[in-house]
């Protein structure tokens, strides 16, 4: 009976706690092995993980330019960007008939200013009557009106001065270029023009200043004009240009 009743707490022990959890602690192969084969696959499933993970972050990260790229990028800017363009003969014409113009216009405002400016001045002051006694009782009426004409003319000379200062600033960026080109279109009329004291009144001399030409174009009719003349006068058999 005591045997018994000290086997009791024995088998109520055993029948709550089975032996295969309680296999590691004994020694037994078998539970042990399953047991660490388990804890050891989760141990190298996990490492496993973690780079794949760092892999997809990288696949998007954002890539930085390279300095290859940011050093090469100025040289291409500038390799893209236009030449500056030269200045053509036709170009030039156009620019000298400009000037021209401007010069005219400018001649057109001196003229008037300095004629309403003389007039205004000499009737203010009395200069015409003084002028009209001086002269031996000149009609002050036709004083007048040649002082106009000379105060016309003088002014219409003053306004090229002018002129080529507004179209100096006005086209200062090729200003270099078209006065080389200048000098040199001057030197050919010089070089290819005729010689005025062979001309007549039948015979005049075809735009002696070459202020005619436009072109390139004009420029060539105007050298068989003046070959043409040549060819007239006789000039051009002689061997005299």
């Amino acid at each position: 009976m005591l045997a018994r009743s000290a086997l009791c707490p024995a088998r109520a022990f055993a029948r709550r706690h089975p032996p295969a959890i309680l296999a590691p602690a004994s020694g037994s192969s078998l539970p042990a092995a399953s047991f660490f084969s388990t804890s050891t696959r989760a141990s190298t499933l996990a490492p496993q993980s973690q780079p794949r993970f760092f892999t997809q972050h990288q696949r998007f990260a954002p890539s930085k330019p390279s300095s290859r790229n940011a050093s090469t990028a100025p040289s291409a800017a500038s390799a893209s960007s236009p030449p500056a363009k030269a200045l053509t003969w036709n170009d030039f014409f156009a620019l000298r008939r400009t000037r021209r113009r401007i010069g005219q216009a400018c001649s057109g405002i001196t003229a008037v200013g300095v004629t309403y400016y003389g007039l205004t001045f000499m009737i203010n002051n009395g200069y015409d009557a003084a002028l009209s006694e001086q002269l031996g009782g000149f009609d002050p009426m036709m004083l007048m009106g040649l002082s106009t004409l000379g105060m016309l003319a003088a002014g219409w000379l003053i306004g090229p001065v002018f002129g080529n200062q507004v179209f100096n600033l006005a086209y200062r960026g090729v200003l270099k270029e078209f006065t080389a080109k200048d000098s040199a279109f001057f030197s050919r009329v010089k070089r290819h023009r005729v010689d005025p004291s062979v001309s007549s009144l039948q015979n005049p001399p075809p735009d002696y200043y070459g202020e005619k030409i436009g072109s390139v174009a004009g420029y060539r009719r105007w050298l068989k004009d003046q070959r043409a003349f040549n060819l007239k006068t006789g000039r051009h058999q002689r061997g005299q240009i």
